[in-house]
């Protein structure tokens, strides 16, 4: 892994990550909206942007070409297809060999056998409703998004996300299949770690066309798992 391509690289995860892939010695090239690209200046002279809009087409294509991998936050924001539209640019563009690695919730299901408690539930019926009411979120395009990468036979990794918080790193998140899984009870990962999981995906072949939901190491379910594994 050399160079990584960063969609969404002014935001939080995305300055973390740009972060985590500059420690490990990765070129980085990054896609923002053009109101965004001060956020960056502290990486100004480090990494290379391109200005627009995470789904415009042509710039995907300009700043994926010759990258190893692609990071992509795959965010439902507004009722344009804005989600499906990057993911679908991203496995469009990006070159043969390189891995895709997509953020997104707990809420997306690869294979229909998570489980969720009422909370989740309640969040998503919500924001399914109400956002495209607003013109806010569309967590239907993220669904539709998230489905076209599970159909490619692009090397990727989608990774679920718990709810997220600021703080310093615990290190690299735990992870299994389905929600629902005892280890994830916790649900809450660092938002550093988060990212920290997004770039170790690059170059971890066992996590090719998985789901993983992840929560954070030091979380008190992740904990009660570990001591169970060591017991045994």
């Amino acid at each position: 892994m050399k160079k990584v391509c960063i969609i969404g690289i002014s935001g939080k995860l995305g300055q973390y990550m740009t972060q985590h892939c500059l420690d490990l010695g990765y070129e980085v090239v990054g896609v923002c909206r053009p109101q965004s690209v001060h956020k960056l200046d502290r990486f100004k002279d480090q990494i290379t942007v391109f200005p627009g809009r995470t789904d415009d087409r042509a710039v995907v294509q300009q700043a994926v070409k010759g990258c190893d991998g692609v990071l992509t936050v795959l965010a439902p924001w507004g009722v344009n297809d804005y989600a499906s539209g990057t993911a679908q640019a991203v496995m469009d563009f990006a070159e043969p060999d390189a891995r895709l690695i997509f953020s997104c919730g707990w809420h997306i299901t690869k294979d229909g056998k998570d489980t969720y408690g009422l909370k989740i539930r309640s969040i998503v019926w919500l924001f399914s409703w109400l956002g495209p009411l607003l013109r806010l979120v569309d967590l239907n395009d993220q669904v539709e998004a998230t489905n076209r990468i599970f159909a490619s036979d692009r090397l990727w990794t989608v990774v679920r996300g718990s709810d997220l918080e600021e703080g310093e790193s615990d290190g690299l998140p735990v992870w299994a299949e389905h929600v629902g899984d005892p280890v994830l009870a916790s649900n809450m990962t660092k938002r550093i770690d988060f990212a920290l999981f997004m770039v170790h995906a690059l170059r971890d072949d066992r996590l090719i066309h998985q789901a993983p939901a992840i929560v954070g190491r030091n979380t008190a379910s992740a904990k009660a798992e570990l001591l169970h594994q060591h017991a045994s």
